[in-house]
Protein backbone atom coordinates (compact mmCIF):
# COMPACT_ATOMS: atom_id res chain seq x y z
CA UNK A 1 0.00 0.00 0.00
CA UNK A 2 1.30 3.26 -1.08
CA UNK A 3 2.21 6.32 1.66
CA UNK A 4 -0.23 9.16 2.05
CA UNK A 5 0.99 12.14 -0.05
CA UNK A 6 1.21 15.81 2.05
CA UNK A 7 -1.36 17.23 -0.11
CA UNK A 8 -3.29 14.36 0.32
CA UNK A 9 -3.58 15.12 4.15
CA UNK A 10 -3.83 18.83 3.89
CA UNK A 11 -7.07 19.00 1.77
CA UNK A 12 -9.52 17.50 4.48
CA UNK A 13 -8.08 20.01 7.04
CA UNK A 14 -8.77 22.87 4.18
CA UNK A 15 -12.27 21.31 3.94
CA UNK A 16 -13.20 21.32 7.81
CA UNK A 17 -11.66 25.15 8.03
CA UNK A 18 -13.55 26.88 5.58
CA UNK A 19 -16.28 24.96 6.84
CA UNK A 20 -16.11 26.83 10.36
CA UNK A 21 -15.41 30.09 8.89
CA UNK A 22 -18.16 31.08 6.35
CA UNK A 23 -20.78 30.98 9.48
CA UNK A 24 -18.20 32.85 11.39
CA UNK A 25 -18.10 35.77 8.36
CA UNK A 26 -21.80 35.97 8.76
CA UNK A 27 -22.29 36.23 11.88
CA UNK A 28 -19.34 39.46 11.85
CA UNK A 29 -21.07 40.67 8.88
CA UNK A 30 -24.48 40.67 10.49
CA UNK A 31 -22.44 42.28 13.75
CA UNK A 32 -20.76 44.80 12.00
CA UNK A 33 -24.42 45.72 10.10
CA UNK A 34 -26.05 45.74 13.45
CA UNK A 35 -23.57 47.89 14.79
CA UNK A 36 -23.45 50.29 12.10
CA UNK A 37 -27.24 51.08 11.96
CA UNK A 38 -27.13 51.21 16.12
CA UNK A 39 -24.22 53.96 15.29
CA UNK A 40 -26.67 56.03 12.85
CA UNK A 41 -29.70 55.49 15.24
CA UNK A 42 -33.24 54.66 14.67
CA UNK A 43 -35.51 55.59 11.96
CA UNK A 44 -37.86 58.62 12.76
CA UNK A 45 -41.00 60.38 10.67
CA UNK A 46 -39.47 63.87 9.56
CA UNK A 47 -40.64 66.12 7.30
CA UNK A 48 -38.75 68.54 4.82
CA UNK A 49 -39.38 72.25 5.42
CA UNK A 50 -40.64 73.56 2.23
CA UNK A 51 -42.33 77.27 0.99
CA UNK A 52 -45.82 77.26 0.04
CA UNK A 53 -49.25 78.37 1.12
CA UNK A 54 -50.57 78.85 3.99
CA UNK A 55 -53.88 79.93 6.18
CA UNK A 56 -54.43 80.90 9.47
CA UNK A 57 -57.75 79.90 11.13
CA UNK A 58 -59.71 80.08 14.61
CA UNK A 59 -61.85 76.89 14.67
CA UNK A 60 -64.92 76.67 17.19
CA UNK A 61 -68.08 75.45 17.70
CA UNK A 62 -71.52 77.03 18.44
CA UNK A 63 -75.21 77.69 17.72
CA UNK A 64 -77.72 78.90 14.99
CA UNK A 65 -79.51 82.23 16.76
CA UNK A 66 -81.47 84.64 15.80
CA UNK A 67 -80.57 88.46 16.15
CA UNK A 68 -83.40 87.99 19.55
CA UNK A 69 -86.39 85.94 20.71
CA UNK A 70 -89.74 87.32 21.99
CA UNK A 71 -91.78 85.52 24.83
CA UNK A 72 -95.84 86.12 23.93
CA UNK A 73 -97.64 86.02 27.14
CA UNK A 74 -100.95 86.92 28.51
CA UNK A 75 -101.35 90.01 30.15
CA UNK A 76 -105.02 89.17 31.58
CA UNK A 77 -105.98 85.73 33.24
CA UNK A 78 -108.39 84.05 31.14
CA UNK A 79 -109.82 80.40 29.28
CA UNK A 80 -108.05 79.91 25.68
CA UNK A 81 -110.89 79.63 22.89
CA UNK A 82 -108.93 79.33 20.12
CA UNK A 83 -105.02 78.50 18.64
CA UNK A 84 -104.48 79.98 16.03
CA UNK A 85 -100.37 79.29 14.88
CA UNK A 86 -98.17 76.03 15.71
CA UNK A 87 -94.55 75.87 15.98
CA UNK A 88 -92.53 76.78 12.60
CA UNK A 89 -95.12 78.99 11.06
CA UNK A 90 -93.73 82.34 9.84
CA UNK A 91 -96.02 85.23 11.44
CA UNK A 92 -96.10 89.17 10.91
CA UNK A 93 -97.09 91.99 12.96
CA UNK A 94 -100.09 91.83 14.31
CA UNK A 95 -101.28 88.69 13.73
CA UNK A 96 -103.38 87.08 15.99
CA UNK A 97 -102.13 83.66 17.96
CA UNK A 98 -104.97 83.07 19.91
CA UNK A 99 -108.13 84.03 21.58
CA UNK A 100 -109.27 84.18 25.06
CA UNK A 101 -113.35 84.41 26.58
CA UNK A 102 -114.22 87.98 26.62
CA UNK A 103 -117.58 87.85 27.80
CA UNK A 104 -117.53 89.97 30.82
CA UNK A 105 -115.15 92.45 28.83
CA UNK A 106 -117.52 92.76 26.17
CA UNK A 107 -120.16 93.20 28.71
CA UNK A 108 -118.39 96.15 30.25
CA UNK A 109 -117.27 97.90 26.46
CA UNK A 110 -121.57 97.37 25.79
CA UNK A 111 -122.32 99.45 29.34
CA UNK A 112 -119.33 102.35 28.40
CA UNK A 113 -120.51 102.61 24.72
CA UNK A 114 -124.42 102.82 26.34
CA UNK A 115 -123.31 105.80 28.37
CA UNK A 116 -121.37 107.89 25.98
CA UNK A 117 -124.34 107.18 23.84
CA UNK A 118 -126.90 108.59 26.61
CA UNK A 119 -124.54 111.48 27.06
CA UNK A 120 -124.70 112.56 23.07
CA UNK A 121 -128.93 111.60 22.75
CA UNK A 122 -129.97 112.65 26.16
CA UNK A 123 -127.94 114.43 28.74
CA UNK A 124 -126.48 116.88 26.22
CA UNK A 125 -129.44 118.01 24.78
CA UNK A 126 -131.27 118.43 28.08
CA UNK A 127 -128.35 120.80 29.27
CA UNK A 128 -128.43 122.82 26.51
CA UNK A 129 -131.85 123.53 26.97
CA UNK A 130 -131.62 124.19 30.80
CA UNK A 131 -128.93 126.36 30.19
CA UNK A 132 -131.94 128.31 27.29
CA UNK A 133 -134.53 128.26 30.00
CA UNK A 134 -131.87 130.29 32.66
CA UNK A 135 -130.77 132.87 30.00
CA UNK A 136 -134.57 133.71 29.14
CA UNK A 137 -135.15 133.77 33.23
CA UNK A 138 -132.34 135.99 33.66
CA UNK A 139 -133.71 138.09 31.12
CA UNK A 140 -136.87 138.50 32.49
CA UNK A 141 -136.25 138.92 35.90
CA UNK A 142 -133.35 141.93 35.34
CA UNK A 143 -136.65 143.60 33.36
CA UNK A 144 -139.03 142.96 36.38
CA UNK A 145 -136.23 144.58 38.87
CA UNK A 146 -135.37 147.29 36.47
CA UNK A 147 -139.05 148.13 36.26
CA UNK A 148 -139.45 147.52 40.28
CA UNK A 149 -136.45 150.50 40.79
CA UNK A 150 -137.81 152.78 38.62
CA UNK A 151 -141.58 152.65 40.26
CA UNK A 152 -140.01 152.61 43.53
CA UNK A 153 -138.50 155.86 42.63
CA UNK A 154 -141.87 157.05 41.91
CA UNK A 155 -143.24 155.56 44.83
CA UNK A 156 -145.69 153.49 42.54
CA UNK A 157 -144.34 150.13 44.67
CA UNK A 158 -143.37 148.80 48.10
CA UNK A 159 -139.73 148.97 48.87
CA UNK A 160 -140.70 145.05 49.64
CA UNK A 161 -141.56 144.53 45.74
CA UNK A 162 -138.24 146.14 44.89
CA UNK A 163 -136.32 143.97 47.39
CA UNK A 164 -138.60 140.77 45.90
CA UNK A 165 -137.89 141.84 42.26
CA UNK A 166 -133.82 142.06 43.45
CA UNK A 167 -133.65 138.29 44.90
CA UNK A 168 -135.50 137.06 41.74
CA UNK A 169 -133.25 138.35 39.40
CA UNK A 170 -130.05 136.50 42.23
CA UNK A 171 -131.88 133.61 42.03
CA UNK A 172 -132.03 133.59 37.97
CA UNK A 173 -128.45 134.65 37.93
CA UNK A 174 -127.22 131.51 40.23
CA UNK A 175 -129.66 129.52 37.81
CA UNK A 176 -127.55 130.57 34.86
CA UNK A 177 -124.15 129.74 36.28
CA UNK A 178 -125.55 125.99 37.21
CA UNK A 179 -126.96 125.55 33.91
CA UNK A 180 -123.36 127.10 32.52
CA UNK A 181 -121.27 124.68 34.71
CA UNK A 182 -123.53 121.81 33.52
CA UNK A 183 -123.50 122.18 29.44
CA UNK A 184 -119.23 122.59 29.98
CA UNK A 185 -119.44 119.65 31.46
CA UNK A 186 -120.97 117.69 29.19
CA UNK A 187 -120.60 120.00 25.96
CA UNK A 188 -118.85 118.20 23.13
CA UNK A 189 -115.12 117.55 24.48
CA UNK A 190 -115.91 118.34 27.99
CA UNK A 191 -114.91 116.65 30.82
CA UNK A 192 -118.09 113.83 31.01
CA UNK A 193 -117.42 113.05 27.19
CA UNK A 194 -114.20 112.74 28.21
CA UNK A 195 -114.83 110.39 31.00
CA UNK A 196 -116.69 108.70 29.27
CA UNK A 197 -114.44 107.74 26.74
CA UNK A 198 -111.75 106.63 28.65
CA UNK A 199 -114.19 104.55 30.15
CA UNK A 200 -114.65 103.14 26.52
CA UNK A 201 -110.86 102.93 25.90
CA UNK A 202 -110.49 100.96 28.75
CA UNK A 203 -112.84 98.35 28.31
CA UNK A 204 -111.43 97.74 24.62
CA UNK A 205 -108.32 97.38 25.89
CA UNK A 206 -109.30 95.31 28.06
CA UNK A 207 -111.22 93.10 25.37
CA UNK A 208 -108.40 93.62 22.73
CA UNK A 209 -106.05 91.62 25.72
CA UNK A 210 -108.22 89.07 25.22
CA UNK A 211 -106.89 88.72 21.74
CA UNK A 212 -103.01 87.61 21.91
CA UNK A 213 -101.43 89.17 18.44
CA UNK A 214 -97.75 88.95 17.74
CA UNK A 215 -95.83 92.10 17.94
CA UNK A 216 -92.87 91.04 15.82
CA UNK A 217 -92.45 89.14 12.15
CA UNK A 218 -90.88 86.13 12.88
CA UNK A 219 -91.26 82.52 13.40
CA UNK A 220 -92.86 80.25 15.95
CA UNK A 221 -90.01 78.63 18.43
CA UNK A 222 -92.51 77.07 20.94
CA UNK A 223 -95.98 76.89 21.83
CA UNK A 224 -96.98 75.83 25.30
CA UNK A 225 -100.85 76.27 25.72
CA UNK A 226 -103.97 74.76 23.86
CA UNK A 227 -107.59 75.83 23.42
CA UNK A 228 -109.32 74.80 26.61
CA UNK A 229 -106.10 75.72 28.78
CA UNK A 230 -106.76 78.65 31.71
CA UNK A 231 -104.02 81.25 31.45
CA UNK A 232 -102.43 83.36 33.54
CA UNK A 233 -101.00 87.57 33.73
CA UNK A 234 -97.13 86.43 32.90
CA UNK A 235 -97.40 83.04 31.62
CA UNK A 236 -95.51 82.27 28.56
CA UNK A 237 -97.19 81.07 25.41
CA UNK A 238 -95.17 81.08 22.55
CA UNK A 239 -91.38 82.03 21.78
CA UNK A 240 -90.86 83.81 18.28
CA UNK A 241 -87.78 83.96 16.81
CA UNK A 242 -87.63 87.68 15.87
CA UNK A 243 -87.27 87.77 11.60
CA UNK A 244 -83.46 88.91 10.90
CA UNK A 245 -80.39 88.69 10.07
CA UNK A 246 -79.13 84.65 10.67
CA UNK A 247 -76.17 84.19 13.11
CA UNK A 248 -73.87 81.82 14.12
CA UNK A 249 -73.26 82.37 18.46
CA UNK A 250 -69.66 80.90 18.58
CA UNK A 251 -68.10 81.10 22.64
CA UNK A 252 -63.97 81.36 21.45
CA UNK A 253 -61.37 80.97 24.08
CA UNK A 254 -59.96 84.27 24.93
CA UNK A 255 -56.40 83.72 23.99
CA UNK A 256 -57.40 83.84 20.24
CA UNK A 257 -58.34 87.77 20.52
CA UNK A 258 -55.03 88.90 19.52
CA UNK A 259 -55.93 87.14 15.64
CA UNK A 260 -59.55 87.79 15.46
CA UNK A 261 -61.16 91.34 13.47
CA UNK A 262 -64.86 92.60 12.37
CA UNK A 263 -65.09 91.66 8.85
CA UNK A 264 -62.86 87.70 8.86
CA UNK A 265 -64.61 85.45 6.40
CA UNK A 266 -65.79 82.05 7.97
CA UNK A 267 -66.64 78.63 6.29
CA UNK A 268 -69.20 76.99 8.72
CA UNK A 269 -70.13 72.79 8.86
CA UNK A 270 -73.44 71.62 10.94
CA UNK A 271 -73.50 68.53 12.66
CA UNK A 272 -76.79 67.55 10.86
CA UNK A 273 -75.50 68.20 7.41
CA UNK A 274 -71.59 68.00 7.44
CA UNK A 275 -71.23 68.36 4.00
CA UNK A 276 -73.34 71.32 3.01
CA UNK A 277 -71.10 74.29 4.00
CA UNK A 278 -72.26 77.67 4.03
CA UNK A 279 -70.58 81.36 4.13
CA UNK A 280 -70.17 83.60 7.12
CA UNK A 281 -68.55 86.97 7.95
CA UNK A 282 -67.49 87.57 11.65
CA UNK A 283 -69.68 90.67 12.28
CA UNK A 284 -69.64 91.22 16.58
CA UNK A 285 -66.99 90.27 19.07
CA UNK A 286 -68.59 90.69 22.83
CA UNK A 287 -67.01 93.67 24.53
CA UNK A 288 -66.52 91.21 27.88
CA UNK A 289 -64.62 88.07 28.70
CA UNK A 290 -67.17 85.62 30.64
CA UNK A 291 -64.83 84.92 33.85
CA UNK A 292 -66.55 81.43 34.51
CA UNK A 293 -65.12 80.21 31.29
CA UNK A 294 -62.86 82.11 29.97
CA UNK A 295 -64.37 82.57 26.71
CA UNK A 296 -65.62 85.80 24.70
CA UNK A 297 -68.80 85.98 22.23
CA UNK A 298 -68.32 85.99 18.58
CA UNK A 299 -71.45 86.24 16.31
CA UNK A 300 -70.77 85.13 13.05
CA UNK A 301 -73.57 86.78 10.29
CA UNK A 302 -74.95 84.43 7.62
CA UNK A 303 -76.12 86.44 4.21
CA UNK A 304 -77.29 84.09 2.79
CA UNK A 305 -78.74 81.11 5.23
CA UNK A 306 -79.46 77.94 3.27
CA UNK A 307 -83.07 76.57 3.78
CA UNK A 308 -82.02 73.47 5.81
CA UNK A 309 -80.59 75.26 8.27
CA UNK A 310 -82.40 75.52 11.85
CA UNK A 311 -82.68 77.30 15.07
CA UNK A 312 -80.21 76.04 17.65
CA UNK A 313 -78.47 73.83 14.84
CA UNK A 314 -74.72 72.76 16.79
CA UNK A 315 -72.49 74.40 14.23
CA UNK A 316 -68.20 74.22 13.19
CA UNK A 317 -66.67 77.62 12.33
CA UNK A 318 -63.32 78.12 10.62
CA UNK A 319 -62.69 81.48 10.58
CA UNK A 320 -59.82 82.81 8.53
CA UNK A 321 -57.69 85.16 10.46
CA UNK A 322 -54.39 85.01 8.26
CA UNK A 323 -53.18 84.14 4.56
CA UNK A 324 -49.98 83.53 2.97
CA UNK A 325 -48.94 83.18 -0.37
CA UNK A 326 -45.66 81.96 0.14
CA UNK A 327 -44.73 80.94 3.37
CA UNK A 328 -41.37 78.68 4.86
CA UNK A 329 -44.02 75.92 6.22
CA UNK A 330 -43.08 73.85 9.34
CA UNK A 331 -45.92 71.00 10.25
CA UNK A 332 -46.75 71.54 13.73
CA UNK A 333 -46.64 68.12 15.40
CA UNK A 334 -42.64 69.25 14.69
CA UNK A 335 -42.76 72.28 16.81
CA UNK A 336 -41.71 72.32 20.86
CA UNK A 337 -41.90 74.18 23.71
CA UNK A 338 -44.05 76.78 22.26
CA UNK A 339 -44.50 80.11 23.63
CA UNK A 340 -45.92 82.76 21.94
CA UNK A 341 -44.09 83.41 18.63
CA UNK A 342 -41.20 81.11 19.46
CA UNK A 343 -40.54 77.68 19.68
CA UNK A 344 -38.09 74.92 19.32
CA UNK A 345 -37.67 72.40 17.03
CA UNK A 346 -34.83 69.34 16.44
CA UNK A 347 -33.14 69.64 12.92
CA UNK A 348 -31.39 66.77 11.40
CA UNK A 349 -27.95 67.81 10.62
CA UNK A 350 -25.16 65.23 10.12
CA UNK A 351 -27.46 62.01 11.48
CA UNK A 352 -28.26 63.86 14.60
CA UNK A 353 -31.03 65.45 16.36
CA UNK A 354 -30.03 69.10 16.34
CA UNK A 355 -31.79 71.57 18.82
CA UNK A 356 -32.67 74.70 16.96
CA UNK A 357 -34.52 78.42 17.63
CA UNK A 358 -37.46 79.30 15.36
CA UNK A 359 -39.66 82.36 15.45
CA UNK A 360 -43.30 81.91 14.37
CA UNK A 361 -45.55 83.98 12.52
CA UNK A 362 -48.84 82.30 11.22
CA UNK A 363 -50.15 79.61 12.60
CA UNK A 364 -51.94 77.20 10.42
CA UNK A 365 -54.15 74.34 11.41
CA UNK A 366 -51.64 71.85 10.99
CA UNK A 367 -48.73 73.67 10.16
CA UNK A 368 -47.06 76.80 10.79
CA UNK A 369 -45.32 79.66 9.06
CA UNK A 370 -41.20 79.90 10.43
CA UNK A 371 -40.07 83.23 9.72
CA UNK A 372 -36.62 82.89 11.04
CA UNK A 373 -34.05 79.98 12.09
CA UNK A 374 -34.63 77.25 9.21
CA UNK A 375 -33.84 77.58 6.02
CA UNK A 376 -36.04 75.48 2.90
CA UNK A 377 -35.14 71.71 2.61
CA UNK A 378 -33.79 71.66 5.94
CA UNK A 379 -35.10 68.24 7.94
CA UNK A 380 -37.05 68.54 11.20
CA UNK A 381 -37.99 65.65 13.37
CA UNK A 382 -41.46 64.88 14.32
CA UNK A 383 -40.67 62.27 16.62
CA UNK A 384 -41.48 63.27 20.32
CA UNK A 385 -39.33 60.47 21.65
CA UNK A 386 -36.09 61.92 20.19
CA UNK A 387 -33.59 63.83 22.34
CA UNK A 388 -30.70 66.23 21.54
CA UNK A 389 -27.82 65.42 20.25
CA UNK A 390 -29.19 61.81 19.14
CA UNK A 391 -28.32 59.74 16.45
CA UNK A 392 -31.21 59.33 14.17
CA UNK A 393 -32.15 58.39 10.57
CA UNK A 394 -35.11 59.72 8.97
CA UNK A 395 -37.93 58.98 7.19
CA UNK A 396 -39.45 62.17 5.22
CA UNK A 397 -43.06 62.02 5.22
CA UNK A 398 -45.55 64.49 3.58
CA UNK A 399 -47.11 67.94 4.82
CA UNK A 400 -50.18 66.40 6.89
CA UNK A 401 -53.60 67.55 5.26
CA UNK A 402 -55.75 70.58 7.11
CA UNK A 403 -58.86 68.56 6.75
CA UNK A 404 -57.24 65.75 9.33
CA UNK A 405 -57.22 67.95 12.24
CA UNK A 406 -59.88 69.46 11.37
CA UNK A 407 -62.39 67.98 13.71
CA UNK A 408 -60.03 67.93 16.98
CA UNK A 409 -59.39 71.53 16.39
CA UNK A 410 -61.99 73.66 18.94
CA UNK A 411 -61.91 76.57 20.99
CA UNK A 412 -58.16 77.45 19.98
CA UNK A 413 -56.06 79.28 17.11
CA UNK A 414 -56.04 76.03 14.54
CA UNK A 415 -52.76 74.34 14.16
CA UNK A 416 -51.35 75.28 18.24
CA UNK A 417 -49.50 72.35 19.56
CA UNK A 418 -51.48 69.25 20.83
Amino acid sequence: MAASTPTTLFRPIMARRIFWLVPAVFVLALAVFWLAQWWRGPVVAAYRVERGPLVQDVVATGRIVTPSRVNVASEITGVVIKRLVDRGDSVRPGQVLLELRGDQAQAERAQARAALQQLVAQTRPQAQAALRSAESALKLARSEAARARAQAVQGAVSQQALEQAEQAQAAAEQQLRSAQAAWVAVRPGGAAEAQLRAALAATEAVQARSVIRAEVAGQVLTRNVEAGDTINPGQVLFTLARAGATEVSLPVDEQNLEHLALGQDATCLTDAYPNRAFAARLTFIAPAVDTASGTIELRLTVARPPAWLRQDMTTSCDIVTGRRRDALVVPNDALRAVAGDRAQVLAWRAGKAVEQAVRLGLRGLVASEVVSGLRPGEVVIADRAVSPGQRVRTRLQGLPAAGASEAAASNEVAGAPR
